[in-house]
């Protein structure tokens, strides 16, 4: 251990293993599967905006009678497509909070794996119960939603155990790539499923795919290292020293008049609302715009709707190794580095965005948006791991509050759209993507102004490894 000052210690790991057999550590091997976790998070979400598109398309029909007709599946409107596509989030707001609450009590790695396992089951169910009523598939994404609400806000909880403070830009965006990875892969899976198998083998190949993961994750995962029977003894030593044993299991208060008060938070939740906003306009509306705006078929639409993401899953590991570079190597403070980050990201997504939809060209509007995510996920190294620096043992529930508000776009965003966009004219989008913009250049003030990369005083408990007096320490040498 190295002395930085009269009260603070930076601990190094002790191993016989090299840095670059992450697999051999325990706390990489959770941040793994949490990456597939959030794969199956996303891939569940994502299935749909591809599916709507086969089930709404012309196509020739054969009734139960024999007669032959040319016509879409479900005839809905933009209107009903937009309702469909938002009614996941209705379910998905209540259970932030709760998410959070739960997870800080008992620990997130149940949460975490029952969320995502039983949305895994309704997701098999979902073709039977749309071919039976719109309102029975409305309900069911809205049960969909209700479980994969806590898997966010349960993430912090277990890495306010797992993830040593130097660690946690890495760890978490590891974890939270696996949602871009699968946006990536579903999207063209979906498209290919419904061109060869018809759009319910999405719904049939996701289902299981998680439930498969639930299994793994069951059993490879400990709630804390202390409880995992697989790990060093180095390992766990070092996660304690860092952590400062907080992940003892013990009672926490949270002090919630301070957490509703404290502008950082509310510049956590503000970023977290424009991110959200922009990210969903796309995850939703992405294949629609591509087919409107370029007449491709499903399978090419799908291909294109992809490759935003596959830039943003590509870009957030490396977002978050150099965040944490910056900040081990004393070049920036984690404030500076999570202002940076974050208002960069916000502010290339919003002049990317405006110029994808005034472009003529499909190469140049598809460069555009690749170029618009592939940056603009960088704000996940400074909001998304925010939680950690302020406030580490009240992350979950910050977390849970902050994806209450920022949830409401993904509610808002495709009902919105779905009112704009009637005649499908390159006007409408226009309109759509400039307020994607605007809301980023919004974000990206409040987040400048009032963010904080320190221990709040609320949160500061004498347990608590004050991060904050690392950076200070650090700046003084």
């Amino acid at each position: 251990m190295t002395q930085l000052g009269d009260n603070q210690q930076v601990v190094q790991e002790v191993s016989d293993h090299p840095k670059w057999m992450f697999w051999k550590k325990r706390r990489y091997v959770v941040a793994s599967l949490a990456f597939l976790g959030f794969f199956n998070v996303y891939a569940l979400r994502a299935n749909l905006s591809i599916a709507i598109v086969a089930m709404t398309e012309n196509q020739t029909i054969t009734l139960d009678n024999g007669t032959i007709i040319y016509g879409p599946e479900f005839d809905w409107d933009s209107k009903i497509q937009g309702l469909v596509l938002s009614s996941f989030f209705y379910g998905y707001i209540t259970t932030q909070l709760l998410g959070g609450w739960i997870s800080a009590k008992v620990g997130g790695k149940r949460v975490f794996g029952i969320g995502i396992g039983v949305t895994g089951l309704l997701t098999l169910l979902t073709p039977v119960l749309a071919r039976t009523s719109v309102n029975l598939l409305l309900t069911i994404r809205i049960i969909e939603g209700v479980f994969e609400g806590v898997t966010y806000p349960c993430i912090h909880a277990v890495w306010s155990r797992w993830a040593p403070p130097l660690e946690r830009t890495k760890l978490a965006t590891i974890a939270f790539s696996g949602s871009y990875v699968g946006t990536v892969v579903s999207m063209p899976a979906s498209a290919s499923l419904a061109t060869a198998l018809g759009w319910s083998s999405i719904f049939y190949f996701f289902g299981a795919i998680a439930l498969v993961w639930f299994v793994f994750w069951w059993w490879l995962v400990s709630e804390s290292p202390a409880d995992d029977p697989r790990i060093s003894k180095a390992e766990l030593e070092y996660i304690r020293q860092s952590l400062g044993n907080v992940e003892a299991k013990r009672k926490i208060n949270h002090p919630w008049k301070a957490i509703l008060t404290s502008p950082p938070v509310w510049a956590i939740v503000v970023s977290h609302f424009t991110d959200n906003w922009g990210f969903y306009t796309l995850l939703t509306q992405l294949p629609t715009f591509m087919k409107d705006m370029f007449s491709y078929n499903l399978e090419k639409t799908g291909f294109l709707s992809g490759l935003p993401y596959l830039a943003m899953a590509i870009m957030i590991q490396f977002s978050g190794q150099l965040a944490d570079w910056l900040r081990e190597r004393k070049i920036l403070t984690t404030t500076q580095v999570r202002k940076i980050f974050n208002c960069g990201a916000f502010i290339i997504h919003a002049i990317f965005m405006v110029a994808a939809v005034y472009l003529d060209s499909p190469a140049g509007t598809v460069v555009c948006l690749v170029v618009a995510v592939g940056l603009g996920v960088c704000s996940w190294s400074g909001f998304g791991v925010n939680y950690l620096d302020i406030a580490p043992q009240h992350a979950s529930v910050i977390m849970g509050l902050s994806n209450t508000f920022a949830t409401m776009a993904g509610i808002c965003s495709p009902i919105l759209t779905g009112y704009i966009v009637t005649t499908k004219s390159p006007h409408e989008w226009q309109i759509v993507f400039c307020i994607a913009s605007g809301i980023f250049v919004f974000g990206s003030i409040v987040y400048g102004i009032f963010a904080s990369g320190e221990v709040q005083s609320w949160a500061v408990k004498s347990e608590v490894r004050k991060e904050s007096q690392y950076d200070n320490e650090c700046f003084e040498e």
